[in-house]
């Protein structure tokens, strides 16, 4: 679980800098993951990160257009509001910004086959696939149609050994039905990037 959710935090922080709530909210709504992951998750891997060297607290921008009063008094507080402050977010929370050693991390991660056959793993990898070189995205898909063309033969023996009713079988049906729509739609990812990089073995010769 943390090597997963540090990917997703590392992740995140590739794009921008943000602070606890706004990770948590990323984590469900943008990435579709973990969709009752809580802050009791969240902050004690922020720390593991921060004490690692991966990220770091640093302070919020504050952007002047939203500051400025037009009036002598106005700039003075914007001036005050731009001295430097403790690495505090709005209503005092820490914003997170991942370092040279956190992108490096992040690389090991992201590239590392270790867990790829859980689903949320994949999809988190996928998620963040325009990180990964084209040559890895490839490999990552096509270990991901092996496990799942495994899984689903696996699911056929079982069916014809397995003495099922009528509702047993049904489900286990709808299950193989959903390991073909996923290799359906791997192959289709497959072949675009197959495609994508043809011309660049093209330009390569």
């Amino acid at each position: 679980m943390n090597r997963v959710l540090d990917l997703a935090i590392l992740g995140l922080l590739m794009d921008r800098d943000h602070h606890g709530y706004e990770i948590r909210a990323q984590l469900r709504d943008r990435l579709g993951l973990w969709s009752n992951v809580s802050f009791g998750s969240i902050y004690p891997a922020l720390a593991r990160l921060e004490r690692e060297g991966f990220v770091e607290a640093v302070a919020a921008e504050v952007k002047l257009a939203s500051l400025s009063t037009g009036s002598l008094s106005g700039e003075r507080a914007t001036l005050r509001a731009l001295r430097p402050a403790p690495a505090l977010g709005r209503k005092g929370r820490k914003v997170y910004r991942i370092t040279d050693r956190g992108r490096e991390q992040f690389a090991l991660l992201i590239s590392d086959p270790a867990t790829l056959d859980d689903s949320k793993s994949f999809s988190l990898r996928m998620a963040l696939a325009r990180y990964l070189t084209p040559s890895l995205r490839v490999g990552l898909l096509e270990q991901r149609r092996a496990n799942l063309a495994q899984r689903l033969f696996e699911m056929r023996q079982q069916a014809k050994t397995d003495d099922l009713d009528g509702y047993a079988r049904s489900v286990m049906e709808h299950g193989a039905k959903a390991v073909e729509l996923e290799i359906s739609w791997v192959d289709d990812l497959l072949a675009s990037e197959r495609n994508n990089q043809q011309p660049l073995a093209r330009e390569a010769n």
